[in-house]
């Protein structure tokens, strides 16, 4: 074997390793029900538990959300109210817009760009850049979101976190309708 058809047998074996690795489409839950609808299940009074662990595992911060979610149409607002274990607290209040077909965009303080995100059966799956704040400087980290809708009060949401592509922990939550 001459040096470039090694190489190009090398790249080729590189490319199906990286194709290997593509994480899963909201796609790929359109036939699971009960189908999650956003503007339905975030529409009034809703509580959150969950953690952040960091990419050992290690759980490093335990907290709760009280929510208010209010929808008039296509446009939506979610108003949460973060009550973290080490005592701070803090509020985001995400501006919602529902784009069709299951697409979904907010925005919020924090958030750098726009989120962008579909839905699809019980999952809801979105992207988005946060601003956050990390010992007097602020990181903009990258979160992979997804949510599934385990009955019609009840979603499970586990989001990746991530800064130039290194991986540095998972939120974990339960939020429950009121």
């Amino acid at each position: 074997m001459n040096k470039t058809t090694r190489r190009t047998a090398l790249l080729a074996t590189a490319a199906l390793a990286l194709a290997g690795c593509a994480g899963p489409t909201v796609q790929d839950y359109a036939a699971e029900s009960p189908t999650l609808d956003l503007r339905t299940f975030f529409n009034g009074n809703l509580t959150a538990k969950g953690l952040f662990t960091d990419r050992s595992g290690r759980v490093v911060k335990r907290f709760t959300v009280a929510m208010t979610g209010r929808w008039e149409g296509d446009n939506g607002t979610l108003d949460e109210h973060f009550q973290y274990s080490d005592g701070t607290t803090q509020r985001r209040l995400w501006r919602l817009k529902a784009l069709g077909g299951g697409r979904y965009s907010g925005t919020a303080d924090d958030v750098v760009d726009p989120a962008e995100g579909a839905a699809a059966g019980n999952a809801f799956h979105w992207t988005y850049t946060l601003a956050l704040p990390v010992d007097g400087r602020v990181w903009n980290v990258a979160l992979d979101d997804w949510m599934f809708l385990v009955d019609d009060r009840t979603i499970l949401n586990r989001s990746a976190m991530s800064k130039l592509g290194l991986h540095l922990g998972d939120l974990t939550l339960v939020i429950a309708k009121d």
